[in-house]
């Protein structure tokens, strides 16, 4: 783990810090929107690249692993935060949305870092990822229209349009990119150098996004809270699920640690991307979507070390 995965959460809340302290001068304030969606797609540009697809035919040779965690991942999870953004966040549209949002895309890249602490399958988890990224794209649209049709706030046509314009177009130029590479050892030659940038884009898009829209979140402090306690329930009551369906499964240990992992990650990254550009006018639920990894990186750090006493545990 680099020293920027390490210091992610801190990276995360400085840049928050950063982009209200910034949105008190008033001319970047008003024009910081702009630098958003830019900084976003370079992210997942980069971020794209880094993901095996090449490994997708490897999922496959583990069926049992595969569909459990489709079935998990794009069943259950949707439906546990549907359930629990109804009883927490029904009285606000915008938490809501966002909350789902971030429950519903399943983590493409730090839940392989966490998986090799907790001495889980990275080789599994590695190509289980690929397919998590393609269904989250695809379905994503559709949670948002079966569990947010009903709260005024989803526009259909923005939201296909936010999709195109910040998932499509950074995946596609991936492909190309990796493709125009061709040789394996270069392309990890080239990943190396750019493996930090996702982070560094990221960072610079929530001290923009802050710094335009930070004085809502001081107004509105109480989110927090109202977050903290869905979002600490998805994990406890998704990580007992997974567990179980690992031993239901007969999972090995090292395949029911990835199982959870790969579960509970999510993806805030892309659900902020498609958040932003969908919803410009609803800036609560980008915010929703800011706090989320806060609380979430803290919690998964706890939740690997847990797995490694199991895993100790059974080993020794």
């Amino acid at each position: 783990m680099g020293i920027f995965e390490k210091l992610y959460t801190l990276i995360i809340f400085l840049a928050v810090m950063m982009g209200i302290g910034l949105g008190q001068i008033e001319w970047i304030r008003t024009n910081a929107e702009l630098l958003i969606v830019p900084l976003l797609v370079a992210m997942l540009y980069i971020t794209f690249l880094q993901i095996p697809f090449e490994e997708v035919k490897k999922a496959f040779k583990n069926v049992r692993f595969t569909y459990t965690s489709i079935i998990i991942n794009f069943v259950w999870v949707p439906a546990l935060a549907w359930l629990l953004a109804m009883v927490f966040l029904g009285d606000n549209p915008a938490l809501y949305i966002g909350f789902i949002m971030l429950m519903v895309t399943p983590c493409t890249d730090w839940y392989l870092i966490f998986t090799g602490i907790a001495k889980g399958n990275v080789a599994l988890s590695a190509a289980i990822l690929p397919l998590n990224l393609f269904l989250q794209v695809l379905l994503l649209p559709v949670y948002l229209l079966v569990f947010g049709g009903t709260t005024g706030v989803i526009e259909p046509v923005y939201l296909i349009e936010s999709i195109l314009i910040v998932l499509l177009i950074p995946l596609v130029l991936a492909l190309l990119t990796k493709k125009a590479i061709g040789n394996k050892e270069a392309g990890e030659k080239f990943l190396s150098k750019v493996s930090a940038l996702p982070i560094l884009f990221l960072s610079l898009a929530i001290v923009a996004m802050f710094a335009s829209q930070g004085q809502l979140l001081l107004d509105n402090l109480e989110l927090i809270w109202k977050i903290t306690i869905p979002l600490l329930l998805f994990f406890v009551i998704n990580f007992i699920v997974t567990q179980k369906a690992g031993q239901v499964m007969k999972f090995s240990l090292s395949e029911r640690t990835s199982l959870s992992l790969t579960t509970l990650a999510r993806n805030s990254p892309i659900a902020l991307a498609i958040a932003m550009t969908a919803f410009p006018d609803k800036p609560l639920i980008a915010i929703t979507l800011v706090i989320g990894p806060l609380l979430e990186l803290p919690i998964l750090a706890v939740i690997s070390q847990v797995l490694l006493v199991f895993h100790k545990r059974t080993t020794a």
